[in-house]
């Protein structure tokens, strides 16, 4: 037996990285399934892991270079799904509240830091060096260090790492106010408290002069300016040339990391490059969308557990026990963190008068210790700012502060998850709540997409992902049709490729696909069977491919299948990426607020926009502005809105001045015999085809009440 395993390294700790990475894998497999039933966080679970597998545990992993570098992308992924899924239109409605928060968050562990700090430096410089002979370097004195070491020692508590965001995006709340709130708030205080960071490392070692403001203010201009002006028009570019998922996702990941690495550049920590590279995307990127989809998996499925289980490895329980300073110490900063943070949580509550459920989520997101906090104690504990008269080295923090740190985060990274997912049980309750109240309608939205153009199928199959309401447990219908009397075999097998492929669509967005093959004596009438067999309540189709100059702009299809159902029809043309959309202009004519699918089609385009992360302007009559403005109100999509008086459709063309190259044009019409119907609906074919060919646009048919249309319209 052993002749047999002779040639693989069974010492601890192991170096087999084959090895190495299927045990991480079955620890991120089997620690999520093991806590569920103790009703533990997944990110306890994964530190557990690392501090029972970890040099400081048994031994089997060690932190190598590997386990460094997963952890360094693990720990930017995290900010990143930050900047990346902030709701930038509630945090811009409510960005007040996000600055007052990320100063109390900021300033209430600083001042609760800088009144303990001073005197534990004080106690443990004298226990280093009891006669007081200490040779300081770069002209440092025992006050100066007394001061420099207590404001770097007060600024870690004030910083904090979203180590329970991943909770958050698991409970579909990370558009929550108070998330919003509180991701702002983490970019000030970790940005304000490494910016002391810097500046104290570079007072203890003689740097900081003029020069050093001005690189520093410079840089960061530079930094903000690539970042936030020049990163969102070359993912706009990108996109819109390139429809490749991998290609995307590699360039997603290519920008997050520039980003991060600009900001080491300009002298700021990595992790606030990482989070203002997903903003920078944030509106490119749908929060429904393949492409998010695959952000979310690969990062909480491999990244984010590999710097979970490495913060795991830091952690040494031994440490508390090494002597009765590094006891005090590790409880004085444990109770300094969690105090200044509650208070700060508490002071934001009250003041903005949110939930209880709020403040917990708020104090659970800014609790936890871990990257900022370890950057400024491994910071101080490398700079060495003298030595005692037998050559022992002063280090601005020494070995009790360092093993405090690693005990504070434990500390707080449990107290922090175990809160963070309380709220979030809590609000993502409410929320559905919200959504139920909210809905006009029940939350029965069969969308059909007739597929027969595999041009237009990925924009199609976007459009109705993004249509269907969030809580719908419904699958997307997909229907080819099949004449019965001249189809054949070609037909078919392309008519089931393409159904294929639009459930590959679907699927990458976790939607599910029937797949309907139909018979019938012609397109329409199998997609009007189809309609009724499965009680579908609205059809999302691509503009019809003129055959001949005789043809009619929409299709002879579309046409009689307009006269034929009352459902909600979208015919689309897209042009880009809707992703790549920045506005949707909406065109309504007079009197639509009296049609019986009037606040349906208002929800689906307003929830449109707010997945793409686009504005609304609306173009109407000035009553029906007045029954619009009244759905804004009621309607909590949290999309910036703008209202304009529209009300002569012969002055039709007026709105090729509104309508921009990133708009999206949508035009609410009606069937003939509805009470919104207007003449001059009549020319709007000729008006898209000529003066709007280069804009994506989709023209929305609403439910109609049930008439006399029937099957003799076919």
């Amino acid at each position: 037996m052993d002749k047999i395993l002779e040639h693989i390294n069974f010492t601890l700790p192991l170096q087999n990285p084959i090895l190495i990475f299927s045990i991480v894998l079955f620890i991120i497999l089997f620690s999520p399934l093991a806590l569920n039933r103790l009703k533990i966080p997944h990110i306890i679970g994964f530190i557990i892991c690392g501090i029972i597998f970890g040099p400081n545990g048994f031994n089997i992993l060690s932190r190598d270079q590997s386990f460094q570098l997963f952890g360094q992308v693990g720990l930017l992924y995290i900010m990143f799904l930050a900047g990346l899924e902030l709701d930038i239109a509630d945090f811009k409605k409510n960005q007040k509240k996000g600055i007052f928060f990320g100063m109390a968050t900021f300033t209430m562990p600083m001042i609760f830091g800088l009144a303990t700090s001073y005197f534990v430096i004080k106690h443990l410089l004298n226990v280093a060096a009891p006669d007081g002979d200490i040779l300081w370097n770069n002209n440092l004195n025992t006050e100066t260090y007394l001061t420099l070491a207590t404001i770097l020692f007060a600024s870690m508590y004030a910083s904090h790492t979203l180590l329970s965001y991943p909770i958050v995006g698991r409970f579909g709340i990370a558009k929550n106010s108070a998330v919003s709130m509180t991701v702002g708030g983490t970019v000030i205080t970790d940005t304000l408290a490494l910016l002391i960071l810097a500046v104290i490392a570079g007072m203890t070692k003689g740097e900081v002069d003029s020069s050093f403001w001005i690189r520093l203010v410079v840089s960061i201009l530079i930094f903000a300016f690539i970042v936030i002006y020049i990163f969102p028009k070359i993912a706009e570019q990108f996109f819109k040339r390139y429809d490749d998922s991998i290609l995307q996702y590699i360039f997603v990941l290519a920008m997050l990391f520039l980003g991060a690495f600009l900001a080491q550049l300009a002298g700021l920590e990595a992790i606030i490059g990482a989070f203002f590279a997903g903003l920078s995307l944030n509106k490119l990127i749908p929060r429904i969308s393949p492409l998010m989809n695959r952000i979310d998996f690969v990062g909480n499925a491999l990244f984010i557990p590999f710097f979970l289980i490495g913060v795991g490895m830091l952690i040494n329980l031994q440490v508390v026990f090494n002597g009765f300073d590094t006891l005090i110490v590790s409880i004085v900063m444990c109770a300094v963190a969690l105090s200044g943070k509650y208070l700060a949580a508490i002071i934001t509550r009250k003041t903005f008068k949110m939930s209880k459920e709020e403040g917990e989520m708020i104090f659970g997101l800014s609790t936890s210790q871990a990257a900022a906090t370890l950057a400024a104690v491994m910071v101080g504990y490398n700079i060495v700012v003298g030595h005692t008269a037998n050559g022992t080295p002063i280090r601005l923090f020494n070995d009790d502060i360092l093993s405090g740190a690693i005990v504070t985060i434990l500390v707080t990274c449990t107290i922090a998850s175990f809160a963070t997912e309380k709220a979030a049980r809590k609000l993502a309750v409410q929320q559905d709540r919200l959504d139920e109240d909210m809905t006009s309608e029940k939350l029965v939205d069969r969308i059909l997409i007739p597929v027969y153009n595999p041009e237009t199928l990925n924009s199609l199959m976007e459009l109705a992902v993004l249509l269907k309401a969030k809580k719908s447990a419904e699958p997307l219908y997909t229907l080819s049709v099949a004449n019965d009397k001249t189809a054949n075999t070609d037909s078919i097998a392309k008519g089931k490729k393409l159904l294929e492929k639009a459930a590959s669509i679907a699927a990458a967005t976790d939607n599910t696909v029937r797949m309907i093959t139909r018979y019938d004596i012609n397109v329409t009438s199998g997609i009007i069977h189809t309609i009724k067999e499965n009680y579908i309540t609205e059809v999302v189709m691509g503009l019809h491919h003129k055959s001949s100059f005789a043809d009619s702009f929409f299709g002879a299809k579309t046409d009689n299948l307009l006269r034929a159902t009352n459902q909600m029809i979208l015919i689309s043309k897209s042009i880009q990426p809707i992703s790549t959309i920045r506005r949707v202009v909406i065109a309504v004519p007079e009197k639509a607020e009296f049609e019986a699918g009037f606040v349906k089609w208002y929800d689906r385009v307003k929830n449109l926009c707010k997945q793409i992360g686009a504005t609304a302007s609306f173009f109407a009559h000035p009553d029906t502005l007045k029954q619009i403005r009244v759905l804004a109100k009621r309607n909590k999509f949290g999309v910036e809105t703008r209202f304009e008086e529209f009300d002569d459709w012969d002055d039709f063309l007026m709105l090729t001045r509104e309508v921009g190259a990133n708009d999206l044009f949508v035009i609410v019409v009606s069937r003939k015999t509805s009470i919104s119907y207007n003449p001059s609906f009549e020319k709007l074919p000729g008006q898209l085809s000529k003066y709007f060919a280069s804009n994506s646009f989709i023209v929305l048919y609403p439910d109609q009440f049930e008439n006399q249309n029937n099957e003799d319209n076919i």
